[in-house]
C-alpha cells in the first residue's frame, strides 16, 4: 500500500511538473477590469497581441468592468491558479481600492502573483475648449473665481482618475465637483459634449481628442513632457508642484501559481519589451515602457499603495 501511495503521488508531482514545463499548453485569458476603450483597454490590447506571438498561444482579453476592477481583480484573486487566467493590474483594483472599500473581496498583496510591470501611463489634465483656460494655471483661477460651478468626470468613484484631480484640489485648494461614471469611455462622451469640464486620465484614450482639436490638454501629470505631445508642459512646469500621476500596467496572476509558470511568463513579457517595436508602439500612445520582474513588481505595488493612502485620507474618501 504504501508503494501504491508514493507511486501514485510521484505520478502526481510528474503531471504537475510537466505541465508546467508545457506552459502554455492552450489559450490564456487576460482579465481587464476596466471598460472597453479606456486607457487601460487600449494598452491591454497592444499588449497581448504581441504577448500571444511570444508565448504561441491565443490570448483572449476578457472584460470584467466594474467597482472601479474590484470585479475582474476578484475573479482572479479567486481562478485556478494555472497560469491560464492573468489580470492586468492597475492602480485603482490593486493599489487604492484596499484604502477606500471596507471588505474587499481579496487581499492585493496575499491574493495575487506577482508577474511584471510592463508599462506607465502618463496623465493628463484636460478641459472641454468651452472652458476659457489655456494653461493649467487658468484653470486653477478660474475654478477659484467660481467654486463649486465646474465639474471633473472620472471612471469611477476611488479610481485613479479621481483621484488624480482629488489631489489637484488638495495642493491649489480649488472647489470642483467630481461627477463619477461606469468607467472611462461614458466620462468622455459627458466630456466631449461638454456636461462635465474637467477630467484627468491616461493619454492613450485622450490624444486623439485633443489631437482632434474636441479637448484641449493643460499639463501632463509626470516628470517629463511626452514625446506625441511635446508641447504640453509638466505639472511642475505649469506651476503646481508635488501633482505627478501615472497609471501602470502589470500582470498579476492568482496566489500559489508555479513559479514555473511565473517565471515563463515573465521571459516572455521581458523579451517582448526589449523589442524596439513594442517600445515604439506604446510611445505612439503616450505610454512609457517600464519593466519590472515578480519581486520589484511587488515592492513597487507596496510604494504605490502607501503613496495613495495618503491621498485617500486627505481627501476623505469613501467608497459609494
Amino acid at each position: 500500500m504504501r508503494l501504491s501511495i508514493v507511486a501514485l503521488l510521484l505520478c502526481i508531482l510528474f503531471a504537475a511538473t510537466h505541465t508546467a514545463a508545457a506552459y502554455p499548453d492552450r489559450p490564456i485569458r487576460l482579465i481587464v477590469g476596466q471598460a472597453p476603450g479606456g486607457a487601460t483597454d487600449i494598452v491591454a490590447r497592444a499588449f497581448a497581441a504581441r504577448l500571444s506571438d511570444e508565448l504561441g498561444q491565443p490570448i483572449v482579453v476578457d472584460h470584467r468592468a466594474g467597482a472601479g476592477g474590484i470585479i475582474g481583480a476578484a475573479l482572479v484573486a479567486t481562478a485556478v491558479p494555472d497560469g491560464y487566467t492573468l489580470l492586468v493590474g492597475t492602480n485603482g483594483p490593486i493599489a487604492i481600492s484596499p484604502h477606500v472599500v471596507p471588505k474587499l473581496q481579496y487581499d492585493s498583496l496575499k491574493d495575487f502573483a506577482t508577474v511584471a510591470l510592463f508599462s506607465e501611463v502618463p496623465y493628463v489634465v484636460v478641459v472641454h475648449p468651452s472652458v476659457k483656460a489655456a494653461t493649467l494655471g487658468d484653470l486653477v483661477a478660474l475654478a477659484r473665481s467660481q467654486p463649486g460651478k465646474l465639474h471633473f468626470g472620472s471612471s469611477g468613484q476611488a479610481g485613479t482618475p479621481h483621484l488624480c484631480t482629488e489631489l489637484l484640489k488638495n495642493l491649489t485648494g480649488i472647489d470642483i465637483v467630481h461627477v463619477p461614471y461606469r468607467g472611462g469611455a461614458p466620462a468622455q462622451v459627458d466630456l466631449l459634449a461638454g456636461r462635465v469640464q474637467i477630467y484627468c486620465a491616461g493619454f492613450p484614450s485622450l490624444f486623439p481628442h485633443i489631437k482632434g482639436g474636441k479637448l484641449r490638454a493643460l499639463a501632463v501629470t509626470a516628470a517629463k513632457r511626452v514625446a506625441i505631445m511635446p508641447e504640453v508642459p509638466t505639472t511642475a512646469e505649469a506651476g503646481v508642484r508635488g501633482f505627478e500621476v501615472s497609471a501602470w500596467n502589470g500582470i498579476l496572476a492568482p496566489a500559489k501559481t508555479p513559479k514555473t509558470v511565473i517565471n515563463r511568463l515573465h521571459a516572455a513579457i521581458t523579451t517582448l519589451a526589449d523589442k524596439p517595436e513594442f517600445e515604439a508602439e506604446l510611445k505612439a500612445r503616450g505610454v512609457e515602457r517600464l519593466v519590472l520582474g515578480p519581486k520589484e513588481f511587488e515592492a513597487y505595488i507596496r510604494r504605490e499603495s502607501a503613496r495613495w493612502s495618503k491621498v485617500v485620507k486627505a481627501a476623505r474618501i469613501t467608497a459609494e
